[in-house]
This record gives structure tokens, sequence and C-alpha cells, in this order.
């Protein structure tokens, strides 16, 4: 389809969320080249900020290409097609997305995937803070389709999930699942801790360390494997439930070999 490289370095933010493949399916090139972003406080045209070349990609793929660390919200509310991005990209990215693929090659900043719905989001390097995860105030977050980061990712991992599964390769920071209701969030690295905090349902599995458990979780077993998906996960693993101070019903599954300071814990299995 076509190729997007900036003519530029920019600046001041610029909001991306016309930049999505069922934005670009029925318009001509002339259109295309006239849909206006919001560049700070001014809209200014995609062709002055954009250099647009039609590609040997796929009708329903667009690619972007250079730094666009200050480009937010592309692919918002993408429905189908595939959005590859080339690079680092800003924040935001695939708000409101129910369908189609955005994969990006280098680091995301925060709120990959807000409230996303369905759909698939690769991030191949890191990603920042809440992905996954509900606008300030609100309490509704992903609630459906897959995030992937093969490297790290920052705090508030599943804010306020709803449903949907993210899967992060790399270590997290703190607060992983934090008002989670259901969905799944599996870590293959290490956490920082404080994982679900005031969960009420949902599924946090961790195959790496963490440095404890916050204390209105319960130890209810050790599981020999864990189902993520499709996969089954092998352990063994301590299973935790909670928040029981919001009486939640959340599982934790923290790896057991990863972490042998929670032996103390087996004490209280019946």
């Amino acid at each position: 389809m076509y190729t997007l490289t900036p003519k530029r370095l920019f600046s001041v933010p610029i909001d991306g969320s016309p930049i999505s493949s069922h934005q670009f399916e029925e318009k001509t090139v002339p259109e295309i080249k006239a849909l206006l972003l919001w560049e700070g406080n001014r809209k200014t045209r995609l062709d002055q900020l954009f250099r647009i070349e039609a590609d040997t990609l796929p009708d329903d793929t667009i690619r972007l290409q250079g730094d666009l660390t200050k480009v937010k919200s592309i692919g918002a509310r993408l429905a189908q097609g595939h959005l590859l991005i080339d690079g680092d990209v800003g924040m935001r990215l695939g708000e409101h997305m129910t369908g189609g693929t955005i994969t990006v090659t280098g680091n995301a900043d925060s709120w990959v995937g807000l409230n996303m719905k369905g759909g698939t989001i690769e991030i191949q390097g890191h990603a920042q803070d809440y992905v996954g995860a509900a606008y300030r105030g609100s309490d509704e977050g992903m609630e459906g389709g897959h995030i992937i980061v093969y490297g790290n990712a920052g705090k508030e991992v599943g804010c306020y999930m709803q449903e949907g599964l993210i899967i992060i390769h790399g270590n997290i920071d703190t607060f992983a699942g934090i008002h989670m209701k259901d969905g799944t969030i599996h870590v293959k690295g290490n956490s920082l801790g404080r994982m679900g905090g005031e969960m009420l349902g949902g599924k946090i599995v961790i195959e790496g360390h963490v440095p404890s458990v916050l204390p209105s979780f319960n130890i209810t077993g050790i599981r020999p494997r864990v189902r993520v998906g499709e996969a089954r996960i092998p352990g063994p693993f301590y299973l935790f439930t909670g928040d029981l101070a919001d009486r939640g019903t959340g599982r934790l599954y923290l790896a057991q070999q990863a972490n042998p300071h929670l032996h103390v814990f087996e004490k209280y299995l019946v």
C-alpha cells in the first residue's frame, strides 16, 4: 500500500490517529495527502509532515519508518489491516483498536493498547508504562485482543484490564494487574512486585522473580503447570488468590523455582 517517512524531526507532539488502514483504504492519493493531523495546537496536512510513497506492500498494509517518538495514537480505532512501524513510536499506540495488527520493530511509549478491544499489537523492543490500561479516571481498561512485548514493560501493566491477553517476554515494574477484572497477564521475566493490587478477577502468571506477595493474597495451592491461551506453561507455580481486601477472586501464579523465598507460605496449605 504506502510507506510514510517523516520529512523532518518533529519537535512537538503529532496526533497520528488518522494514520490507520481503514482511514486510507477508500481514499484517493490526493485525499490521503490532504488528511489533517494536529501538530501541537495547529492542524497540518499529512503530506507536509510525511513523505508518502506507494509500495509493493499488500493493499491493507501501511509502513511507517523513522523517528516517530513524537507521534501518538497511531492506529487508533484500527479495525482491520496491518500497520508496520520500523522504529520507535509514541504513546497511545492502537488505542480503542478493535481488529487488525500493529507491529513495532523498536520501542513504544506509554499506554500501548489503551482501551483496546481486539486485534494484535506486537512490540519487538520495550514498552513504557500502562500497557493495556485504562484512561486516567476510567475503570475500563483493555477489553480484548492480544498485546505482546518482547522486551521489558513499565508500571501498571493491565490496569483495569477486563479481557484479553498481555504477554511480556522481559521484566516489568510494579503494580501489574492493578484493579484487574478479567483476562490474562503473562510475564516471562521478573516483576518489581505489588502484582494484583485491588484485583477482582483474571490471571497473572510470572515466571521470574518477585520480591514479595501482597498480604491481602492467600496461598491456595501449588500447580504443576498453568494455561495461558492455548499454551501450557510448565511449573510448578505457587497459586495465590485475591485481592481479598476487595473480595477479589483473581489468580496469581508465581514460579516456584524462581522464588524460593516463598517457600514459607507452604505451611499454610491444607
